[in-house]
């Protein structure tokens, strides 16, 4: 997409889109297992009762699942649109690519091999997990040096997704944990804390700041790898800073959400088809769009069967897949 957009055009997708993301948020507080009334949720802001269940369970339940809920979709949507513009790759995304997998195998042997289990060891093992599936793209599509198409490296990426999601099952079952894993690969934010709020928080602002710290090489990288080495650009700066940046995202995603697809998928290009290609603007309205798609997901998954929850993942495969099907037919791949 290399038409221009009228910032009035841009301004008005944002406030629409604002103005759906404050609604989706609102009635993320007041609906789920257990209805709450508007009256209890705007009581639990400014008189909060801690002897009140109902606003222990919005302040201590709701809330932070609202905000993970939001974060894990900047986090999913920046990554999706940093790897299609790094590798050129329409289909590209984290979960197609075996990165979220690559971080659920490293939350698989934290599972089975650290004795004391706890979020931050969860942490640390899905950025490990999720460098080496980065690492094993990065260099496919280093050595293949053009030769592969998207449908190709897609089908790539889906035989590591395969390699890590086996590796990480057989891992599970042997050590007897794959009950634990069970919730990573379903994908959800039942289990969301405070804590991991001021975990995703700083992360999430790093990996956006290290996309717009490369917004301009992305931006000429759509033009073409000539075109962007003839107008000075380190390609292998840009991809450096940018990999390192999808790793952060997608394994702190991973660590608290689960392998949740397609987000990375579907966001980048409804932003690119409605802003265009210029970076600047193309991140900050992906983590919007991001943001807003999974509050309303897991808004839905709370309430297509309650009590119960059905996995987010799920949720959002409701609309990835045949989007990815529409995408793997089209002739023009490139981004």
């Amino acid at each position: 997409m290399t038409t221009s957009v009228r910032p009035r055009s841009i301004l008005t997708i944002v406030v629409l889109t604002v103005g759906l993301l404050t609604l989706l948020s609102t009635l993320s507080l007041f609906y789920g297992a257990v209805p709450i009334s508007r009256a209890t949720v705007l009581a639990s802001f400014h008189a909060f009762d801690a002897g009140n269940l109902q606003h222990q369970l919005v302040q201590e339940v709701r809330l932070p699942r609202l905000i993970c809920a939001g974060l894990v979709g900047i986090a999913l949507a920046l990554s999706g649109t940093m790897m299609q513009g790094l590798t050129r790759n329409a289909l590209a995304d984290p979960s197609l690519l075996g990165i979220t997998h690559g971080a659920g195998l490293g939350v698989a042997l934290s599972l089975a091999f650290v004795s004391e289990h706890s979020f931050v060891t969860s942490l640390a093992f899905s950025f490990g997990g999720a460098a080496l599936g980065t690492t094993v793209i990065l260099l496919i599509t280093v050595f293949a040096r053009g030769r592969f198409s998207p449908v190709t490296l897609t089908v790539a990426g889906a035989a590591l997704s395969a390699l890590f999601s086996a590796l990480s099952t057989g891992i599970t079952l042997f050590h007897q944990v794959a009950q634990d894993l069970s919730f990573w690969y379903a994908g959800g934010l039942s289990g969301a804390k405070w804590a991991h709020v001021f975990v995703l928080l700083p992360v999430v602002l790093l990996g956006l700041l290290i996309s717009l710290h490369i917004a301009r090489s992305m931006t000429v990288l759509s033009l073409g790898e000539d075109v962007a080495t003839g107008l000075g650009s380190s390609l292998t700066k840009v991809r450096l800073l940018g990999f390192c940046s999808i790793v952060l995202l997608a394994g702190v995603a991973v660590s608290v959400a689960g392998v949740i697809g397609f987000v990375g998928l579907i966001i980048p290009h409804i932003s690119r088809f409605l802003v265009g290609t210029n970076y600047y603007l193309l991140l900050p309205v992906s983590a919007l769009f991001g943001m807003t798609l999974l509050i309303a997901s897991d808004l839905l998954a709370r309430m297509i069967n309650p009590p119960f929850e059905t996995p987010l993942g799920a949720v959002t495969a409701l609309v990835g897949v045949p989007y990815f099907l529409y995408l793997a037919r089209r002739k023009e791949l490139s981004v």
